[in-house]
């Protein structure tokens, strides 16, 4: 079964066992030694002083006993699932291992293709996975698949009693949601109004309205037991992606997240999703259509593709098949963003390119080509701290790992 996973020093993982890089073979993971340079980018985030940084490391230097907890963040995708332990030092994410393990293999198909695999498959992979890359802790969050889930944004009464308005949300909920009331797990938030000052409330509030099918519910809890897990929290993806790759607090931006059979695109404004929308394509797309075109077998297609992408690759397939397909979806991608721009009268200011596809080789290169706006490629792990050397690393397969660090990060948050 095909995995990767690295692990970072100064942890208590003890003895790793090697495993097997899904982008080559030949690649094994590497342990590497404590003392690496330090980011604080979380630092603030955790709203710890750096005094207390400083006495904690001192104690544990010392005594060289307490230790604090460790978290993990579990991707439940199509195509893959990916963890991400972290703990924190002094308000700082230390990243102590991460893994990835494709799912197609357990399902008779091709790694990097989408699977619809039952629960007790998923939960022997994870198991697979998280003994690969040696995860030391249970305590776990879960994604939830965008396209299991609804997330929409609309206008509603404004009230000023709080629960008249958990009143008002709760029974217009029901216009908006496809299935019985009862068959799905129902949330919301009021977008807080930005308002100049001496200017009233509208007479209605927006509202950001998500729901889950129990039967997905059920079906990541089934993995989560199998897989002897302990979560705390399911976290839909969209969330989890936002916490660990935007950083801008006010101005617009479009996130393009690509996935193996889809690829979801956001518009997030002062921290709150202002648009959604799933385009039915995504790298599995790319990679078949590679392979049909050259007369290749879908794995050698594959790899192809993540080892050349848009760069130069000297003869190995023509550039313009795999044009084909991330025109399309950025084609899709430009017209969505471009309604929510005319009817909020306002531009994003940036694009920042996540998910398995967005590792593809001068793909931000292309993309640029679509959109008049900066264009980018997610970071994830900058949010975390890992020793120097891997960074190069860390920021190849960043792209990937965005919703298993943000879900990562979520559960450091949980311990106060």
């Amino acid at each position: 079964m095909s995995a990767v996973a690295g692990i970072v020093p100064g942890t208590s993982v003890g003895e790793r066992s090697e495993s097997v890089s899904v982008r080559d073979a030949s690649r094994t993971s590497r342990s590497v030694s404590r003392g690496g340079k330090r980011r604080s980018s979380t630092r603030e985030t955790m709203r710890i002083p750096p005094m207390l940084h400083f006495i904690s490391m001192a104690l544990f230097d010392i005594f060289g006993k307490k230790k604090s907890k460790s978290v993990l963040g579990v991707d439940v995708g199509s195509s893959s699932l990916k963890v991400v332990q972290l703990r924190r030092e002094g308000g700082i994410a230390v990243l102590e291992t991460y893994g990835e393990i494709a799912l197609g293999p357990a399902a008779s198909a091709e790694v990097g293709q989408a699977t619809n695999l039952p629960p007790d498959k998923i939960a022997a992979s994870l198991k697979d996975l998280l003994r690969e890359a040696n995860v030391t802790t249970t305590d776990a969050g879960i994604s939830i698949p965008f396209s299991r889930s609804l997330l929409t944004l609309v206008s509603l009464p404004r009230r000023d009693d709080p629960e008249e308005q958990k009143t008002v949300i709760s029974l217009e909920a029901r216009k908006y949601i496809p299935v019985p009331v009862q068959e799905v797990q129902l949330d919301w938030f009021v977008v807080p109004e930005a308002l100049p000052e001496g200017t009233e409330p509208s007479q209605n509030v927006n509202v950001l309205l998500v729901a889950v099918h129990n039967d997905e519910l059920t079906l990541l809890q089934s993995v989560v037991q199998g897989a002897n897990l302990e979560a705390s929290f399911y976290e839909i993806e969209i969330f989890s992606t936002i916490r660990s790759v935007v950083d801008e607090p006010v101005k617009p931006v479009m996130v393009l997240d690509i996935g193996a059979s889809a690829t979801k695109v956001y518009v997030v404004e002062r921290g709150v999703v202002a648009l959604s929308h799933n385009i039915r394509e995504g790298g599995q797309d790319v990679t078949r259509t590679i392979a049909s075109a050259h007369g290749l077998d879908v794995a050698k297609a594959e790899t192809l593709k993540k080892e050349h992408g848009f760069a130069d690759g000297k003869g190995a397939y023509d550039r313009k098949t795999i044009e084909l397909v991330f025109s399309r979806i950025f084609e899709e991608a430009r017209r969505a963003v471009g309604k929510y721009e005319r009817e909020h009268e306002k531009a994003v200011s940036s694009l920042i390119l996540t998910g398995g596809g967005g590792v593809t080789k001068e793909l931000a290169s292309y993309a640029q080509t679509f959109f008049s706006t900066e264009v980018r490629v997610a970071d994830p792990f900058a949010k975390t701290s890992a020793p120097a050397f891997m960074r190069p690393v860390l920021q190849e397969i960043g792209p990937e790992f965005a919703v298993a660090v943000g879900l990562a990060l979520r559960k450091l948050e949980e311990l106060g």
